[in-house]
């Protein structure tokens, strides 16, 4: 296939496939019933028709698409849904086989819907069990979860933050798609890095979660998180099945890729965790936030 036709037509399917999305979203994998309710979309049915029409090449790119897109809608029902590299690839697989059932035309389009979308709920049973426990009772569908970037001069303001004063390199954790913070700081002349499992590609900013990302060992001069890291820590410290021990680990690893006489940002603070800390090695301060409950803390390393 021409590449300008194959253009055209991955931009087509893509289209195809945001619709999609939008016609299911919402939706509660675990209400009772559901499975009538998913189903695919005229445009899908449309663009099912066409699926000879892309290579093999150009159906990689859209598996990829939908897997990407996939775990993003997840995340827009529930910011605590956590997918590591093998739920990825899993989901992946998914759809691979989604992909392989509507070309081989053994089934109805139906039943391949119906087989699908079971094979998603069984998919977020495993990787997120508390999901089931919290939607099977809400209704048809849920609302999406509110996540905004904040803008620089308020995150500078929560985390207590005076760029002036502030130690190089820095690391944003959870820096959001737009990585508003680190781009700000790179403009003041300020050696900035972020990452977020939704961030843009960018020479500065990386798609990476805070589990896989090498911090490496006395590195950062200042690192910051603002209602990141912290606030998913805190999330599974409180849930019965939360995943705290990995938290808790991944907390002292970013402690110690702090350079002596850098800082570690957050918000909100953890007391349960950092009353711990040894105070020979960590110099810790908290400020209020305006009305909010919770505080911001600074954890500066002294040896």
């Amino acid at each position: 296939m021409p590449l300008e036709k194959r253009h055209v037509s991955m931009k087509i399917f893509q289209e195809n496939i945001d619709k999609q999305f939008e016609f299911n979203q919402g939706k509660n994998l675990f209400y009772n019933g559901i499975l009538n309710s998913l189903r695919f979309s005229p445009e899908t049915l449309n663009a099912i028709e066409k699926i000879d029409l892309i290579d093999a090449d150009a159906e990689s790119l859209l598996i990829d698409y939908l897997t990407d897109r996939s775990v993003q809608e997840f995340c827009k029902i529930n910011q605590y849904y956590t997918f590591d590299k093998q739920a990825h690839l899993i989901l992946r697989s998914l759809y691979v086989d989604l992909f392989t059932n509507i070309k081989k035309r053994d089934a109805s389009i139906e039943s391949i819907a119906e087989k699908h979308y079971d094979n998603l709920i069984k998919w977020l049973q495993e990787t997120n069990s508390f999901a089931e426990k919290i939607y099977t009772s809400k209704g048809e569908i849920i609302e999406s979860v509110a996540c905004s970037e904040y803008s620089p001069d308020l995150q500078l303001e929560i985390l207590q933050i005076d760029i002036g004063q502030i130690i190089e390199p820095v690391l944003d954790i959870g820096c959001g798609k737009q990585g508003s913070l680190v781009l700000f700081l790179r403009q003041k002349g300020i050696d900035a890095y972020g990452f977020d499992r939704f961030a843009y590609s960018d020479a500065a900013l990386t798609n990476s979660d805070w589990f896989e990302f090498n911090y490496g060992k006395d590195k950062w001069g200042t690192i910051t998180s603002n209602l990141g890291f912290s606030n998913h820590f805190q999330h599974h410290h409180f849930r019965n099945d939360g995943n705290f021990i990995d938290y808790a680990k991944k907390y002292m690893d970013i402690l110690s890729s702090v350079k002596i006489g850098g800082s570690f940002h957050y918000a909100p603070d953890l007391p349960f965790v950092e009353q711990y800390l040894d105070k020979d090695k960590y110099q810790l301060t908290k400020h209020s936030i305006g009305n909010y409950e919770f505080k911001s803390t600074r954890i500066k390393r002294l040896t």
